[in-house]
């Protein structure tokens, strides 16, 4: 796939098929997404890589904890939006969640529909695959940006080897949950869990393709000749 096809074509997948991936792809995945950009080299980034009864036996533990727990009302290290979330950027999340309920069938006031598709989040949206990247809790805010960088490599190559993925930070929400059960040592904080695996094409939740800013809204152009 040309990288062009591969940036255009990501989206976050929020049905999977149960097809499993092959565990030296997964692998091979990984290791090319370590050619990320790093500052210094230092490449922060810790992954944690679940599939099988490894994985299913975390949805399970994870259900079980959190029990009546909202968790959208939880926080972990840190939180994943600014509060209180303010323009453009309240409108752009806003309109994004229209969207993705609209193509689930769930009513803007059906707050019980909302969560019970929230709480997919926590079985990975079915995916074969789910991943948890963490880092050292002492790396600061260019650290945490090369995870970032790390996290576009690995989407944009995993379209590349046809698979599909989504970026979840709701596994920060319930960090003390999730960090025993995987063994993450207290040194790391768990950042987000990406699932990975083949698109369920046919869910309608997957015909969501989000909108961007125009070019002009987010970039200042100086010493361009305009045309």
């Amino acid at each position: 796939m040309h990288v062009f096809e591969a940036v255009d074509s990501r989206k976050s997948c929020r049905a999977f098929l149960p097809t499993p991936v092959d565990g030296a792809l997964v692998r091979e995945l990984i290791e090319r997404a370590t050619r990320a950009a790093s500052g210094g080299n230092l490449q922060p980034w810790s992954i944690t890589a679940l599939t099988g009864a490894a994985l299913a036996d975390l949805v399970r533990d994870v259900r079980a904890a959190l029990g009546t727990l909202d968790p959208r009302n939880l926080n972990g290290d840190y939180p994943v939006y600014p509060e209180p979330l303010f323009e453009p950027f309240r409108t752009r999340r806003f309109e994004n969640g229209v969207a993705l309920y609209r193509a689930l069938g769930v009513a803007r006031g059906d707050d019980a529909g909302r969560l019970a598709q929230y709480m997919q989040n926590y079985a990975f949206f079915g995916a074969p695959v789910g991943l948890f990247i963490a880092l050292d809790r002492r790396c600061g805010p260019g650290q945490w940006t090369d995870v970032g960088g790390f996290l576009a490599t690995l989407m944009m190559l995993a379209r590349g080897y046809g698979l599909s993925t989504c970026a979840q930070e709701s596994w920060a929400r319930i960090t003390t949950i999730v960090t025993p059960l995987i063994g993450l040592p207290d040194t790391e904080m768990l950042f987000c869990g990406v699932a990975v695996g083949y698109a369920d094409e046919n869910a309608p939740v997957n015909r969501v393709r989000t909108t961007r800013a125009g070019v002009d809204e987010v970039c200042r152009f100086v010493g361009f000749e305009t045309t």
